[in-house]
């Protein structure tokens, strides 16, 4: 962390880096340490606002609410349920529309704002208790995290944010995008082993969070009819076989494996040495790959390419090779020579690539490593190839566990997007909208009541700084709309959407 594969090299960069930043206030200003959380309805303060998904017709808003004065022993207020409201309209001093939330009294408030014109600006102010919610500061990155301007930042609001227009043509069907299940994990935000990063784990008598955030996942997906998931790599924490079959359980409540929704491998699914693993098939390069014979048995590859409504779809394994996980990832000379292979197959076909590693990092709020991304002479590889089909639109990658769209000037038609983990803060998935002249891609928060619970408290990872890396540095980082020709899509047979 940040990303699979945070180093001590990376850490030792980092904090220098970020002691050299404005101070970070981890919890209310005011907050004195190990307080009881006792105190007037007055001492109530709403934080972290944010504007997390922003599409044509809707938004989606969240924020917490704590007891000014305490600290629960993370670096942030004691949480304290309120009531919550978003007032909003299109003009700054007539915010004459009101939206509430999914609970009625929380400290996790998650308000969707429906019936949203396109291409229209709207001005909103998050209240709780009769408090306006305070932004998510970022003091290490420019951007902002609650709208399309810097509107109302001098103020304290209203924010605001402009609706994009809808992709042009006629809706045909939706994928999810996600990545990052880490089953079996058991503490979030471990870094190069520094004592002063603690792990975040699980409040006593909750049950594990990789599987409270999948299971909302899994849920929360349903009400967009997606017709497809795609899960791009780190299924497990450390490839047990439990682990890997257990997310394969809660995966499969979405649909039919290998049919309606598909994985691929990250570093920490790779091969591993010991007791835990030794009834698993002996790696091609390592002890023993138990995630080849849970998602690939027999003796297929753990590469693969499919045509779903006529989108080609191609995954890859983008640790098909030796290591420990903390290097940079790469793919094997046979998977190489496939690739290319089944891109020149598909040329002019609409094609959409994930894998774990991006094949490009950048605007990181801290120093980069080479570990972060696909090999860097593989990656330039695959650039040129990208450059010369021209069906290929887009590439979905996780590992980062951050939101992130670059579009790079060796291929331009094709959008790279880094989509935050799914098993921690902000915690979600993205759903890619597809059209006959376009696509929207939106980033949503799982938003089940444990879900909102765990993100808010895995958002202190990095001593509190991890929003500022994982959300996203833009609305347009989580939220973007293209103009691309896909109409030789269909609707899958059966499609509700």
């Amino acid at each position: 962390m940040p990303g699979c594969d945070f180093t001590r090299r990376d850490l030792l960069r980092w904090t220098a880096y970020a002691a050299a930043a404005a101070p970070l206030a981890l919890a209310d200003p005011t907050a004195a340490s190990a307080s009881t959380g006792r105190g007037s309805a007055a001492d109530v303060r709403p934080v972290n606002l944010e504007l997390v998904t922003l599409a044509e017709d809707h938004a989606v808003i969240t924020w917490y609410t704590g007891r000014a004065g305490t600290d629960d022993g993370l670096g942030r207020m004691v949480p304290v349920p309120a009531d919550g409201e978003v007032a909003y309209g299109t003009h700054p001093s007539r915010l004459n529309r009101v939206a509430h939330g999914l609970s009625g009294h929380t400290p996790y408030h998650y308000v969707e704002l429906t019936g949203l014109e396109p291409g229209q600006t709207y001005y909103y102010q998050a209240r709780s208790n009769g408090q306006a919610a305070a932004p998510t500061p970022f003091t290490l990155i420019a951007g902002n995290a609650v709208g399309t301007s810097t509107y109302g930042f001098g103020t304290g609001g209203p924010y605001s944010f402009t609706t994009p227009q809808p992709p042009r043509g006629k809706y045909l069907f939706s994928v999810v995008l996600c990545n990052d299940l880490h089953l079996g994990e058991t503490q979030a935000g471990l870094v190069g082993g520094q004592p002063q990063y603690i792990g975040i784990s699980q409040e006593p008598g909750l049950p594990p969070y990789p599987e409270v955030m999948l299971e909302s996942l899994v849920q929360d997906v349903a009400r967009f009819t997606p017709s497809y998931l795609l899960a791009a790599g780190d299924i497990s924490a450390e490839a047990v076989p439990t682990d890997l079959s257990r997310a394969g359980q809660l995966l499969s409540r979405f649909g039919r494996y290998r049919e309606d929704y598909f994985v691929t491998r990250g570093n920490h699914d790779r091969a591993h040495t010991g007791d835990a693993y030794a009834a698993c098939r002996v790696g091609q390069w390592q002890g023993n790959d138990c995630f080849h014979d849970v998602y690939f048995p027999g003796d297929q590859p753990t590469y693969f390419s499919r045509d779903l409504s006529g989108l080609h779809v191609i995954g890859l394994d983008t640790y098909d090779k030796a290591g420990g996980g903390g290097d940079a990832g790469g793919m094997s000379p046979a998977q190489l020579d496939w690739f290319r292979a089944d891109l020149n197959r598909h040329r002019d076909q609409p094609t959409l690539v994930f894998g774990h590693h991006p094949l490009v990092v950048q605007d990181s709020a801290f120093p980069g490593s080479p570990s972060n991304a696909l090999d860097a002479t593989q990656a330039a590889t695959v650039l040129d190839w990208y450059a010369k089909t021209p069906g290929v639109f887009l590439h979905h990658a996780g590992h980062t566990h951050r939101n992130h769209r670059t579009v790079s000037p060796s291929a331009p038609r094709v959008t790279h997007q880094e989509v935050a983990a799914a098993k921690e803060y902000p915690g979600g998935f993205s759903i890619l909208r597809l059209y006959t002249g376009g696509y929207a891609l939106n980033f949503y928060k799982s938003r089940g009541d444990l879900a909102r619970q765990w993100s808010e408290r895995s958002r202190q990872e990095i001593l509190g700084y991890w929003p500022q890396f994982a959300f996203g540095n833009t609305v347009a980082d989580r939220n973007s709309v293209a103009a691309v020709d896909l109409s030789g899509l269909r609707r899958p047979p059966g499609h509700r959407g």
